[in-house]
């Protein structure tokens, strides 16, 4: 009931073109059922049947006036143009009731296709926002490629599988409505006695489709770790072939993709049951009802004539399609079911990081950055514990401390990546988490340890969050990070695309264009996570002079691995652990000769 609930929230927008599609499609059915009721008249003509009747008299809405009408005004034009002249009228008739049916079917189903195209791209959008707001620990558990599926296959298969159904759905009930309606009308017992044996069948039906949503939902699980081995791969291919691993990276492949394959087959096979199945009970059906209406029309029995009997298993057999369309739906639904599990996953994952509805609007940093008594936990592993610290305005802060001591989650927790488990972090006196989020980062400049760049031109990473970008100050910020000469040696300078994660660049390049973006922010606040380390040694002390003059009268947070980059920080926090065990200056931090921070440092000199 909640997956129906997620998908008619996703389809109320949309609720006039869903209207259409039921007008259109009760029309349809009316042309529909009046050219296969013409049979009758058509049957009549052809066995010189047409009976003189008198005129029925004034209008009445039931079966034996309309009957008694078209049997008159069907004899009188007999009487005036002949039999072939009538078998003409009849045809014509049909020819015209099929193509307002037909016409009334595509502006149904052109009222759906605007609704399922827009439904989806709702659906897809809605998802892409969540991941922009999930917090990046949501993104430490879940598989990359696993994230992807659900955007791109499961979606697709709501919109192949569920959003298709309702075009059934909409439409074919309407059909075996209006056409139940003519069969009662002609016949009750036989209709009764029809209505009996479907349930039957569909009971049948249903008991095929059951295991089809957990196959489904296991299929696309497996397909998402097929996606995330693929994704690795690509990532990590410089490292699979250095160490020989193909074969290894094949087998895990071939794994996954012969137990995907294995439970694709089992979907399909019960999917492609559903037609025979029906097709094949909907015969049996048929079968018993011309034994049982034969029956009726031989003994004359409930006014049951021939030509009624051909005109009642005529309209039924076009009851048989729309019920096997129906059957179809409801396997393709359960199929589609399995991929709304999944998308309502990532929908109902809990945003942690979330902006209060008063949030306060905030443009400057005036003073102070401080934590107190700060934690926070992965997986209920601690790793930051009881983190007192005050940055002032001005400072350069260094971190240190060997890898997994919490360096860079303290500092992903004051632009709100992550929020502390336990304690408060302010800025100016105010806390963190009642800020708005968007002016909180705009404070913040961020040259990460690993160069993220994107598929575009050097002049949209460098002005990625200014736009539309002065293009003097994007030059400016290249100068800077002494990236303007590389920039320039390329065959369109700033517009050239330095491809998929900047792969079209070396690493110390694809680190001073990260530096230059973070320039062209002009924050007052940088964070800085070790980001020289992807540099040669000339590239390195430019850029390290320029990132010197950048933090002058600027408060930076710079995460070190090479201690020696940092001795000149006003202070240096020691992690160990995720607590803080030193703090000072590196003259101070070296001076105790027993201390962890003359430790590391003395590792590194050697």
């Amino acid at each position: 009931m909640n997956k129906t609930r997620l998908l008619l929230k996703f389809l109320a927008p949309y609720r006039y073109s869903a209207i259409k599609n039921v007008i259109f499609n009760i029309l349809s059915a009316i042309f529909a059922l009046v050219s296969y009721t013409l049979v009758v008249p058509f049957l009549k003509i052809l066995f010189d049947r047409v009976e003189a009747v008198p005129f029925p008299g004034e209008f009445q809405m039931n079966m034996d006036y309309l009957g008694s009408f078209s049997r008159y005004y069907l004899h009188s034009f007999i009487e005036r143009n002949g039999e072939t002249g009538a078998l003409l009228l009849v045809s014509i008739i049909v020819i015209i009731a099929s193509l307002f049916k037909n016409g009334f079917i595509f502006l149904a189903n052109n009222s759906m296709a605007y609704m399922r195209s827009c439904t989806v791209r709702d659906l897809r959008k809605k998802m892409y926002e969540k991941v922009l707001r999930l917090p990046l620990s949501f993104f430490t558990e879940a598989r990359k490629g696993d994230v992807m599926t659900r955007i791109s296959n499961d979606v697709q298969e709501i919109e192949i599988s569920v959003m298709a159904s309702l075009t059934m759905l909409f439409r074919d009930p309407l059909y075996i409505m209006i056409f139940v309606i003519y069969l009662f009308a002609t016949s009750v017992e036989l209709t009764v006695f029809a209505l009996l044996l479907l349930p039957l069948s569909g009971w049948l039906i249903g008991r095929a489709s059951r295991t089809l949503r957990s196959s489904s939902l296991v299929g696309q699980q497996y397909l998402g770790r097929l996606l995330s081995v693929v994704e690795e791969t690509l990532t990590g291919l410089r490292i699979v072939k250095g160490f020989n691993a193909e074969d290894k990276m094949e087998m895990q492949f071939s794994e996954t993709n012969e137990k995907y394959s294995k439970i694709f087959k089992r979907i399909t096979r019960k999917a492609y049951l559903a037609s025979p199945l029906s097709e094949f009970l909907a015969t049996i059906v048929v079968m018993i009802l011309m034994y049982a209406g034969g029956l009726l029309a031989l003994r004359g029995a409930g006014n049951m004539s021939p030509d009624k009997l051909i005109a009642f298993l005529i309209v039924f057999s076009q009851i048989i399609q729309p019920a096997k369309n129906i059957t179809t739906a409801w396997f393709s639904i359960q199929k589609g079911m399995a991929s709304i599990d999944r998308v309502d996953q990532i929908l109902d994952a809990e945003e942690k990081i979330t902006e209060k509805p008063d949030a306060l609007p905030v443009s400057e940093f005036n003073d102070s950055i401080e934590f107190r008594g700060v934690w926070f936990s992965y997986n209920q592993e601690p790793v930051l514990q009881d983190i007192n610290l005050k940055i002032k305005k001005g400072t350069t802060v260094a971190l240190v401390g060997k890898s997994g001591a919490g360096k860079s989650t303290l500092a992903d927790i004051i632009p709100r990546f992550m929020d502390a488990d336990r304690g408060t972090i302010t800025i100016d006196g105010i806390d963190i988490r009642d800020l708005r989020i968007r002016d909180l980062r705009y404070l913040m400049g961020i040259v990460s340890q690993h160069p993220i760049l994107f598929n575009n031109t050097f002049r949209e990473n460098i002005a990625f969050g200014d736009d539309p970008a002065d293009v003097k100050s994007v030059e400016n910020a290249a100068r800077i990070a002494n990236a303007h000469d590389f920039i320039m040696e390329t065959a369109e300078g700033y517009e050239y695309c330095v491809g998929e994660s900047g792969n079209r660049l070396s690493g110390g390049q694809r680190q001073r264009i990260s530096i230059a973006r973070a320039i062209m922010a002009n924050p007052p606040i940088l964070i800085l996570d070790e980001a020289t380390s992807s540099l040669d040694t000339e590239s390195e002390r430019l850029v390290q002079d320029a990132i010197l003059k950048l933090m002058k009268n600027r408060t930076s947070l710079v995460i070190a691995h090479r201690l020696s980059t940092i001795q000149n920080a006003d202070v240096i926090i020691v992690l160990e652990e995720g607590k803080i065990v030193e703090k000072g200056t590196h003259s101070e931090l070296m001076a105790d000769k027993d201390g962890y921070y003359r430790k590391l440092y003395s590792f590194q000199a050697i």
